[in-house]
């Protein structure tokens, strides 16, 4: 196959459907909701990390990447260090003035541990969550509450993008360039947006610095919801064993800055190169319209991922609940 767009199966939609699931109308919403809680960064700045603090940002699954993405941002902006650890397997031992967690749901027991960890230790602890009077809200010093960009679907998306578009913004980042560039990719009709990828066999994305973050979630997503074979790695990695996967029918996504050379030698191997000059926050909004697309070609429910809830509740840290019980998951919407 050549570098053609892939092909599209005549089941796809020919235009962005924001009405036919939980998640359709959490992905349309993004841009909206972005302004709307940057607006609100004057009152919430004092529970976020001051510039610097010596900073560990902690989560699980999605907010874990959204952790990475800021932790790469604070320091190429010289706020401060800051780490961004997996809640299972955070390094709190450390010295930090501030450890920031954050957790859509506010009950994922490895966040909950954290701060319970964190109590009698007098580290300054804050929690950015969606949903009041949960675990981790009740535990941190301090809370950013995001209520209105709580999400229905079990996959994230707007909480995960709106909580990264606060901290950019309260790094001192104008993302009105993300909105506008969110807004042109959630009108632009499917075909144009995604259409060319929704065949692909394998898609793998690539980024640097913070969009290394936005990578790894961005195929988190087509897996959670499209059951997708995807990858992520550093793009300047790519080139060190991971192009062996590239092949006719296959993607490589880059999310940002593209290093030189390289979009030359993904092509070389006949895999399909992809990438465009937006924002990567908006990248990744059209990374959320191919999940759709996808979802809808295998005819899948993109707010019911197997194998997922809304939050990982376990018995014991390691243990999972035993199944049945609606708070048992995976990583992916914690």
């Amino acid at each position: 196959m050549s570098n053609d767009p892939l092909p599209v199966g005549a089941s796809d939609a020919d235009a962005f459907p924001a009405s036919t699931s939980h998640l359709a109308s959490e992905v349309v919403s993004q841009p909206r909701l972005w302004e709307q809680v940057v607006r609100r960064l004057p009152d919430l700045a004092s529970s976020l990390p001051a510039r610097g603090a010596r900073v560990a940002v902690v989560g699980c699954g999605t907010s874990l990447f959204v952790g990475r993405a800021y932790a790469a941002l604070r320091e190429a902006a010289g706020a401060g260090e800051t780490d961004a650890f997996a809640a299972s397997e955070s390094r709190l031992d450390r010295a930090y003035d501030h450890v920031l967690l954050i957790s859509r749901s506010g009950t994922t027991t490895e966040v909950v541990e954290v701060l319970r960890h964190l109590r009698d230790r007098g580290v300054r602890t804050s929690a950015v969550v969606a949903t009041p009077e949960t675990p981790v809200a009740l535990l941190a010093d301090q809370v950013v509450l995001l209520p209105e960009v709580d999400e229905e679907s079990v996959v994230q998306t707007r909480f995960a993008t709106a909580t990264l578009a606060l901290l950019r913004a309260s790094l001192g980042e104008d993302v009105s360039g993300a909105v506008t560039d969110a807004r042109s990719v959630l009108t632009e009709d499917e075909q144009s947006a995604v259409g060319h990828l929704v065949g692909a066999e394998q898609m793998t994305f690539l980024g640097q610095g913070w969009t290394l973050g936005l990578a790894q979630e961005a195929a988190l997503k087509l897996r959670e919801s499209a059951q997708r074979w995807t990858e992520s790695y550093q793009a300047m990695e790519y080139r060190h064993g991971p192009i062996a996967i590239a092949s006719p029918g296959r993607v490589t996504w880059a999310l940002g800055l593209v290093p030189a050379g390289l979009a030359e030698q993904v092509t070389a191997t006949g895999a399909h190169f992809e990438h465009r000059d937006l924002d990567p926050l908006a990248e990744l909004v059209r990374v959320h319209r191919l999940c759709l697309a996808v979802a809808a070609r295998l005819g899948l429910d993109p707010d019911h991922p197997r194998h997922l809830t809304r939050s990982v509740v376990l018995e014991s840290p390691g243990t999972p609940v035993v199944p049945g019980a609606d708070a048992a998951s995976a990583h992916g919407a914690a």
